[in-house]
């Protein structure tokens, strides 16, 4: 049970985030950071009913200076309403870096935690921000609930 189930993150919602990133955490490199991720909400009510569990995926790329990084990864987060509209989450995720340029080519995995929010302009239609590890330090964009 949710306090107000069009605002909140709930078990059986699916949301596609859509976003930019500042600040690339592959280093010095000039290029736009993109990145997109789909979450599932799967557990209500852990704490009370303003809190839930989602799990997803997360893919990050940017392409600069004849390097080509990717950054895909999976993701669980705990979700907490705090005020009408406002989907505040922080969370983990296991992820892999992929770095390609040159005829060299690197990888390895990581294990980040992030925070984020998502403000709801709509049902269904809201802008994000996810503060943490993926392909940049700052991630903005535009969320959908379906």
């Amino acid at each position: 049970m949710s306090v107000n189930a069009q605002n909140t993150f709930s078990k059986g919602d699916k949301v596609v985030n859509l976003g930019i990133g500042i600040g690339n955490t592959f280093g010095g490199y000039s290029g736009l950071p993109i990145a997109g991720s789909f979450e599932l909400g799967i557990k209500d009510n852990l704490f009370d009913d303003k809190s839930s569990l989602g799990v997803g995926a997360y893919f990050g790329f940017v392409s600069t200076d004849g390097w080509t990084f990717l950054y895909p990864g999976v993701k669980g987060a705990l979700h907490y309403q705090f005020v009408d509209k406002l989907d505040t989450y922080a969370g983990l995720m296991l992820a892999m870096r992929l770095w390609t340029g040159y005829g060299f080519s690197y990888s390895d995995f990581i294990v980040p935690f992030f925070i984020g929010g998502r403000y709801y302009f709509t049902d269904n239609i809201g802008a994000f921000a996810e503060l943490g590890h993926g392909i940049a330090y700052l991630q903005l964009g535009v969320s959908i609930k379906f």
